[in-house]
């Protein structure tokens, strides 16, 4: 079966969302604010569920539409193949969200795509009412400037919840942004990578396992293999072919280091269940005291920063060490995440590239130096 779907992503990395995708076999990618779409069987989407480093979840496109009118919501909604996901006895409810157009109730939509859906599947099955005790197929919509994209979500929870991080340190990076940034400082299968404010270590297990090419699906499931209309046979097939992938005696090795000793345990943790342990070393250390053991790096970081006045002035205080700890040297490479607009002055050089990143709702700029 051909289908249309969309991977929603967080603002910037739509590129490595399309990138990810294309390797992956993917058809017509095209990406958008926020979001990116392509096509693809059954096996593409369980692949995207299971490979996808930065998206947020995997939606299957059902119909994209104009409506200004709870009519013509209604009407377009009840013509769609319902049947084809959602069996007799499956559960599927509606949630979205509405910007700029003339359908702006929220639950006025909900309501009137619920009862769509309804009357679709009770011509077909010929049911008057439905028990919803089976798999969940949470129908999504989206309407912008009057356009109606209605999806069916695969994924379940949000693919960046790995499963290997079930608590977290007071701010976490999100593991999709983690892994992204890994990304963008180009980490390799024989990089040595540092982070000197790791906290619960997410950037460190995000890079191992982008070095070591491990899929971040492996080790949860996804609400589509609950579903009938697709195959085991396929969520079997990919997940053994992602086990094929995993490069093997790689020379990666991370070393990590948080000056909360909770936060470097929990770090060490999370490695562990993540199964990249043995790659990466954690210790207890300041900032201040930062040496890196190795002739060669790429440092990634996300140090700590807020919005009352003390944070800001610990932040800045710290951004002026890094410019001190973090010297230009032949075979390194630096990457900061940071919402500071005078991060680079207080640094005290300019960022080679720059990358505009969205860290939750914080507009923070991915500084870069590697000259």
């Amino acid at each position: 079966m051909d289908m249309l779907m969309t991977a929603p992503c967080l603002l910037g990395v739509e590129g490595l969302v399309a990138d990810e995708l294309k390797l992956m076999g993917a058809g017509e990618v095209k990406a958008e604010n926020a979001r990116v779409f392509f096509r693809g069987d059954e096996a593409m989407l369980a692949r995207a569920n299971l490979r996808s480093r930065f998206s947020e979840r995997i939606l299957i496109v059902l119909d994209r539409f104009y409506a200004t009118s709870f009519e013509e919501l209604f009407e377009c909604v009840k013509a769609l193949p319902w049947s084809d996901f959602i069996g007799s006895r499956d559960t599927f409810p509606v949630k979205g969200f509405s910007l700029n157009s003339e359908l702006r109730s929220v639950p006025d939509c909900q309501k009137i795509i619920k009862k769509a859906v309804v009357e679709s599947l009770k011509e077909e099955y010929g049911v008057s009412w439905f028990e919803e005790t089976g798999p969940v197929h949470q129908i999504q919509f989206s309407i912008m400037k009057d356009e109606v994209t209605v999806m069916l979500d695969t994924s379940g929870a949000g693919l960046h919840k790995r499963g290997y991080r079930p608590v977290g340190n007071e701010a976490p990076i999100r593991e999709t942004l983690a892994a992204a940034m890994c990304q963008l400082s180009r980490l390799r299968h024989y990089h040595t990578l540092y982070d000197p404010c790791c906290g619960s270590g997410t950037i460190l297990t995000e890079g191992a396992m982008l070095a070591d090419n491990i899929a971040p699906g492996l080790n949860r499931n996804f609400e589509a293999e609950r579903w009938s209309v697709i195959p085991q046979s396929v969520w079997k097939t990919e997940r053994e072919a992602c086990g094929d992938l995993v490069k093997k005696d790689t020379d990666f090795i991370a070393f990590g280091s948080d000056i909360d000793p909770a936060c470097a345990e929990l770090a060490e943790v999370n490695a562990k269940r993540a199964g990249v342990d043995k790659k990466i070393n954690i210790s207890v250390c300041d900032i201040k005291s930062f040496t890196p053991s190795t002739e060669r790096g790429t440092l990634v970081t996300n140090p700590p920063y807020g919005e009352r006045m003390l944070d800001i002035r610990e932040a800045e205080k710290i951004y002026r060490i890094m410019g001190e700890r973090f010297v230009r040297k032949q075979g390194w490479s630096y990457g900061i995440i940071s919402p500071d607009e005078s991060f680079e002055k207080l640094f005290g050089r300019k960022a080679d590239k720059r990358r505009k990143l969205y860290n939750g709702m914080i507009k923070c700029q991915y500084y870069m130096y590697f000259k």
